[in-house]
């Protein structure tokens, strides 16, 4: 190569950064012993930021645009201005390139569950997770605090610390926030906002903004979670015993209804006397107490076992076009006595064929003689 084609190298020199990785934060442009020539074009696109360090130092920091490195308060020395060391310059300066975009959907979680106090369930045992972004709000310190000398930073060299700063500040926001365990879910964005303002001002001090925080889920234990289904049955079921009363009226109208509630009483009645006998045998001591709690489960399984509890009755109302019930016979009664239930009411039962008028059915026909009938017309 003539000294020409090299003086033609010395005098065009373009500065500028193109990423499609979508995790570095920060590249330093590499040249040839570290040296920016007098005049060199740095470009810096939208979304970019230039760091520009000379002699171990930060000497300038440049937004988007397209600069002329040939200014006198810019503290450069290019190989052009020193002949005598052979176009190398003693003064090494370097360009650091940093992603000012956001970095989304970065995930955050507690390893390890939360106690807090909630004011109906007492001390409990919480997990979260969630998502939130980032991007460089302070170049300057952001290389300072965080990068150094680092020629090419990722994302994930800073979010395993971003997580513990996330974990510590939700923590102490949800111990200190007194939102009740089942009210979470309705508050997660004002949680998220407590959260993103407590981090705030550990995570400027790295350079960075966090411009979205997202709480996605806080979840009890599996314990927990369990009695918490249960206690949700149990107010969906509301009145057990009015629950019990339509689940044997179903299987009585059901074919072999009656008989297989029957004989599952009657087996249950069975095992029952079966185990109290032996829990009784099982008392005595040495061989004499096994021959007879044996002896006993014998005589259990050949005696008849007694017959189960008569099943009451129950009715449904036809009114205004909708049924309602079922109603036990003592119910029903109380109806009389209000006026919601007459003679002319249509019943029907488990069993029987089609809709009746009250006083067609005896059991119930007994409920009106309390209560004289209506008056005949006037003649």
């Amino acid at each position: 190569m003539g000294i020409f084609d090299f003086l033609s190298g010395e005098f065009i020199d373009v500065i500028h950064w193109v990423d499609d990785t979508r995790d570095t934060m920060v590249w330093r442009f590499e040249r040839e012993g570290h040296a920016i020539k007098y005049g060199a074009k740095l470009t810096v696109r939208e979304g970019q930021a230039a760091v520009f360090v000379h002699e171990g130092q930060i000497a300038d920091v440049f937004g988007p645009g397209l600069y002329m490195l040939e200014t006198n308060n810019m503290p450069i020395l290019t190989t052009l201005q020193h002949w005598d060391h052979g176009f190398k310059s003693p003064f090494k300066s370097e360009i650091y390139f940093l992603n000012t975009t956001r970095f989304n959907d970065l995930k955050w979680g507690t390893k390890n569950p939360i106690i807090a106090r909630d004011p109906e369930f007492g001390p409990v045992r919480l997990r979260a997770y969630g998502t939130y972004s980032m991007r460089i709000g302070d170049p300057a310190k952001f290389m300072t605090e965080i990068v150094g000398t680092d020629g090419e930073f990722t994302a994930d060299e800073i979010s395993f610390q971003i997580r513990n700063v996330i974990v510590q500040e939700f923590s102490r926001v949800i111990a200190s926030a007194g939102i009740p365990v089942l009210d979470m879910a309705g508050n997660t964005a004002d949680l998220g906002k407590l959260v993103a303002k407590a981090i705030e001002p550990t995570i400027s001090g790295y350079g960075l903004t966090i411009p979205e925080f997202y709480i996605e889920n806080v979840s009890l234990p599996e314990a927990v979670e369990a009695a918490l289904d249960k206690r949700t049955s149990m107010g969906i079921v509301g009145d057990l015993n009015r629950y019990m009363q339509f689940n044997a009226a179903e299987a009585m109208g059901q074919p072999g209804g009656a008989a297989a509630s029957g004989m599952g009483a009657a087996m249950g009645a069975g095992m029952g006397m079966a185990m109290g006998n032996m829990m009784a045998g099982g008392q005595m001591a040495g061989p004499w107490g096994t021959a007879a709690a044996a002896q006993s489960t014998a005589q259990a399984s050949a005696a008849t076992p007694p017959a189960p509890p008569p099943v009451e009755k129950v009715w449904h109302l036809a009114v205004n076009g909708q049924t309602q019930g079922p109603y036990g016979r003592g119910h029903l009664g109380r109806m009389v006595s209000e006026g919601s239930f007459t003679r002319d009411s249509l019943v029907w039962s488990p069993g029987q064929d089609g809709w009746k008028r009250a006083e067609e059915i005896t059991d119930l026909a007994q409920l009106f003689t309390i209560l004289p009938p209506p008056p005949p017309p006037a003649a």
